[in-house]
């Protein structure tokens, strides 16, 4: 008996040994090895065996995978029920037997015992990283085949698809190309379960599975790489722009807050002593607006930066991956940095240049008499400020109560003496009166007039989304509203809860509506004197806001005139809200 036969023959009697401890019930001598160190569910010989408490063992992936499709945890051979899941754990001495058993039979290791070269595991400190090839590796994956250092772990860590591979100790593991099942060589890739697969596995685990070639599948993936790339750039180049807008728009908002302050300080002057206590306060209040403007600016720079920062760091990750040489390294960490980071929808973000508006025309009203004609000159002057914001305002007719007719062109609203039968819908008033606008609102600054004429009852304003469309509605801030009104021909009130009586010099004929959303106001204005009526100020929006109108009901052949929305004389473009591109 040679060498060789004398050291198989010595393993064959401590393997069977060893299996005579763990299977005692069995006849081991009467079984072969194979038989003894198969599983009984993929009839291959065990990988990552585990017990289960009836003391019966099984490939972990196969018992796993049998529980997963029962309704109850039985074992397959006694059909003992378990009340719970029992938790797995891989039974490290069987599977050193079952290794050693397995090297006991290949012919290469034989003839590297024979030449006398120790098998021996890797140490730790020999594995590298098999991406950066170089750094010491931390663990290593099973179904990945390969072993990763923190930096190049960390996918498996946060992608919920990679969560489920196994990770092992780089000692205990040797990185292979070939399927540890079939011995084939991994030429594909399984999407379902974001592993490597060879040629049989597809065929037979993975045959339901979602499979591609690696190497053209890893092509594919090169090629949205740079797409995303080219993409995350444009985002960056983008944000940039922005915020030299911003900067430009804070710089603007100076230069008006230095011409804003020197022309109260002319006024002011002219009004002696009462005025002078006011543009005190009034220099104040400019400042202080100058300070909210330049806080929410930086805010939105940093915001801006850190976005920035944020798309650099995924487009280096990107950068890194495209070069990296390994195909299955690019399919299972692109999905997770394919993701771009979170950012902040900046098409409507905007930084108003003009904070001074409205700000000394309010400061006058309060001197009543003394600054009345004052205030009608820098009320006119503020009204015509406002045409830059002029939004193009169209009724909804799936708002209208049945008691409305509305115009074809959707700008004209007026009330008639029977309600026409009309589709019930959520959205719409039933019994009051009342229509909205076609479009809503959620940022920025917006300003509309509608004509009045010489109604005697009627309701103008802004409403919430959110706002009670069925039977009686009360009309008031707390409610959703913010309206002015007029009843029985009378002085115009604001619908405050409780009303406010409003003392004009004159009953406007046209009415403006100036919405400012971050601010959180809501002013009227009489849009031919070019004089302000009313304002909600310190109001609090956090929901879309609508054009709100009420002709109201016909009094006796009286009141029958429909309230019109006006073009705005003079309207130009909102140059001053910026915008970002549509690909952000």
């Amino acid at each position: 008996m040679n060498l060789f036969a004398e050291q198989f023959f010595f393993k064959y009697e401590c393997l069977k040994f060893i299996l005579c401890c763990f299977f005692p019930a069995r006849n081991v001598a009467s079984e072969p090895f194979e038989v003894q160190l198969r599983c009984c569910i993929c009839l291959d010989t065990y990988t990552d065996p585990v017990s289960i408490p009836c003391g019966h063992n099984f490939c972990l992936d196969c018992i796993e995978g049998f529980w997963d499709t029962k309704d109850q945890c039985q074992c397959p051979l006694c059909k003992e029920t378990f009340s719970r899941r029992p938790e797995l754990r891989v039974n490290r001495g069987f599977a050193d037997i079952i290794e050693i058993f397995k090297r006991s039979l290949s012919p290469a290791h034989n003839q590297e015992e024979e030449d006398g070269k120790p098998n021996q595991l890797f140490n730790a400190e020999e594995i590298p990283c098999d991406i950066c090839l170089g750094t010491k590796s931390v663990k290593s994956c099973l179904m990945c085949q390969a072993s990763y250092c923190d930096l190049h772990l960390s996918p498996h860590l946060i992608d919920p698809a990679l969560q489920k591979h196994r990770l092992t100790d780089p000692a205990t593991f040797t990185t292979s190309h070939l399927c540890r099942k079939h011995n084939k060589p991994l030429t594909k890739f399984c999407r379902t379960d974001q592993a490597p697969v060879c040629e049989e596995c597809t065929e037979r685990d993975h045959r339901c599975h979602k499979v591609v070639v690696m190497e053209k599948a890893s092509k594919r993936v090169k090629t949205h790489l740079r797409e995303t790339k080219a993409d995350i750039q444009q985002m960056i180049q983008a944000r940039l722009r922005k915020m030299e807008q911003i900067k430009n728009s804070v710089y603007i908002s100076n230069k008006i807050k230095e011409r804003e302050i020197q022309s109260s300080a002319q006024v002011c002057s002219l009004l002696v002593m009462a005025v002078e206590r006011h543009q005190a306060g009034l220099v104040e209040e400019l400042a202080e607006r100058q300070q909210v403007a330049e806080r929410r600016a930086e805010e939105l720079l940093g915001e801006l930066e850190q976005e920035i920062k944020d798309l650099q760091t995924r487009s280096s990750e990107l950068q890194h991956l495209e070069i990296t040489q390994n195909p299955l390294h690019l399919l299972q960490s692109f999905p997770s940095l394919s993701r771009l980071p979170s950012t902040r929808e900046w098409s409507e973000v905007a930084v108003h240049s003009d904070n001074c508006m409205g700000t000394v025309s309010r400061a006058v009203y309060k001197l009543v008499d003394v600054c009345q004609e004052l205030a009608d000159k820098l009320s006119a002057e503020e009204a015509d400020k406002m045409n830059q914001y002029a939004v193009d305002v169209t009724l909804d007719p799936e708002t209208a109560s049945g008691w409305l007719v509305l115009s074809p062109d959707r700008k004209k609203v007026s009330s008639q003496k029977k309600k026409d039968p009309v589709t019930e819908r959520p959205q719409r008033f039933d019994s009051c009166v009342c229509v909205l606008g076609k479009q809503s609102f959620t940022s920025g600054r917006r300003y509309w007039e509608i004509q009045v004429g010489d109604k005697t009852d009627w309701d103008l304003g802004v409403a919430r989304e959110s706002i009670n469309r069925k039977g009686a509605i009360s009309v008031r801030p707390d409610s959703g509203f913010w309206a002015i009104c007029r009843r029985k021909g009378g002085s115009l009130s604001a619908c405050a809860g409780p009303s406010v009586t409003l003392q004009l010099q004159e009953t406007p004929k046209k009415v403006g509506v100036f919405l400012d959303y971050e601010e959180g106001s809501v002013s009227f204005y009489n849009a031919e004197a070019k004089t302000h009526i009313y304002t909600y100020s310190g109001c609090s929006f956090t929901e879309p806001l609508y054009p709100y109108l009420n002709p109201c009901v016909q009094d006796n052949g009286k009141n029958t005139a429909p309230l019109v929305i006006c073009p705005v004389e003079g309207q130009v473009s909102e140059v001053q809200d910026i915008t970002i591109e549509s690909h952000v």
